[in-house]
């Protein structure tokens, strides 16, 4: 299957398995950004899920545009929630796709398993949602974002402004959207 060449932006391409995945646990942090003043206003952890790349590429426009207002930026996508150090977290951002049937995509399952199976208190943790869907399939627009919505608030954790739901057939450049949300919803961290 041939696999999306993403502009890297000044930056080395994403590394990739031979599956085509990226390579590493959720935490083989992709980027690593602060702002020029060497202090975030907060430590951000997108977490991505990704079948195609359009969540990477989102999370990759993040890591470039959040890091000038101060915040710095982890990019994940593989890997459990342990590996993700959740207790020692403050944000989380979760930017997924919805694949298949409303299924999560492949390399989100694991962290979204471990959490179901350890139900960890994420009470200290303020997160939001950024979730990209096809309305084509109504029943199921946007499911694995709402999904991790669900999940992270029933173990706790405080939801910060809406979810953005960006539908591929009215909005081909999901980044777009997304930057222009998350610049709204930092404010509000």
């Amino acid at each position: 299957m041939p696999q999306p060449n993403f502009p890297s932006r000044g930056r080395q391409a994403w590394p990739r398995l031979k599956s085509g995945r990226r390579s590493g646990t959720l935490l083989a942090v992709i980027e690593r950004s602060v702002s020029s003043a060497g202090v975030a206003v907060a430590d951000i952890l997108i977490v991505v899920g990704t079948e195609s790349g359009n969540a990477e590429m989102v999370a990759d426009f993040l890591s470039d545009e959040l890091p000038p207002l101060g915040h710095a930026v982890e990019i994940a996508g593989d890997g459990t929630a342990e590996q993700a150090d959740l207790a020692n977290r403050s944000v989380v951002l979760i930017c997924t796709a919805t694949h298949g049937d409303g299924e999560l995509p492949d390399n989100l399952i694991p962290f979204h398993d471990s959490l179901v199976a350890a139900r960890p208190d994420l009470s200290q943790i303020r997160y939001g949602v950024i979730a990209l869907g096809d309305q084509t399939y109504a029943e199921t627009f946007c499911q694995a974002g709402r999904v991790m919505d669900r999940l992270f608030a029933d173990l706790g954790a405080n939801k910060v402004g809406d979810r953005l739901e960006i539908d591929a057939c009215t909005q081909p450049l999901a980044d777009e959207d997304a930057v222009e949300w998350a610049k709204e919803w930092v404010t509000y961290l």
